[in-house]
């Protein structure tokens, strides 16, 4: 008698256990549902960046001593645009970090924005200063920046490395990473003959890519 009712005892704390796992397998999947029926009603949609302006006031390549290539030293000034095109969704720009590079070596030291919140519809615009001085260079992009201002253009690309959160509503996502990519046209009417920032002037708006 004794063995049966703690053999039921058992039974009884199995079923208990079965039914309160059932339970949270079910809660886990309608979270998860609720959570993707959310994301493809609100999924939001990339913040939109341009560039507007890019004013470059030195741009110095020297023989070094110490490198087999050169010496850059660069200063310029941006004008960067953003806007948040999603009706429901707002935007947390925790960290903004913005500098130039030259053919995929960085070429001014990262400026850092202050973080603001950007909601439905709206544009914020930084004008950061951005410079570089000393930066070693190596010698295939000391020659490729001679040619390129010799031939009177020069591309730069304006880039920005952070961290975003999307609002919806009470609700606050958690961080995710932002890459955005600009590229700075910048010509002059004739060739310079050396790098320098005189008669560099930026041609046009550019769309920029952005990655979250």
């Amino acid at each position: 008698m004794g063995k049966d009712c703690g053999k039921h005892g058992d039974d009884d704390f199995r079923q208990v256990c079965r039914r309160f796992i059932t339970v949270l397998v079910v809660l886990a999947i309608l979270v998860g549902i609720i959570a993707l029926i959310v994301y493809l009603v609100l999924r939001p949609t990339h913040p939109r960046f341009y560039l507007q302006d890019a004013t470059l006031r030195q741009l110095d390549l020297s023989n070094s001593s110490s490198t087999a290539g050169g010496v850059l030293s660069t200063t310029i000034q941006v004008t960067v645009a953003s806007r948040n095109p999603n009706d429901r969704v707002g935007v947390y720009y925790d960290r903004l970090d913005v500098y130039a590079s030259y053919k995929y070596q960085q070429i001014t030291v990262a400026a850092s924005l202050p973080p603001v919140y950007q909601g439905h519809g709206d544009v914020d615009v930084w004008s950061p200063v951005l410079a570089g001085p000393s930066v070693p260079f190596a010698p295939y992009l000391a020659d490729a920046i001679s040619q390129d201002c010799q031939a009177g253009y020069l591309i730069l690309q304006v880039k920005i490395d952070g961290r975003v959160r999307w609002k919806v509503g009470s609700w606050i996502s958690g961080h995710y990473h932002l890459f955005v990519t600009c590229p700075a046209f910048l010509v002059t009417a004739g060739g310079n003959g050396s790098p320098g920032a005189s008669g560099f002037r930026f041609q046009t708006t550019t769309y920029c890519h952005v990655e979250v």
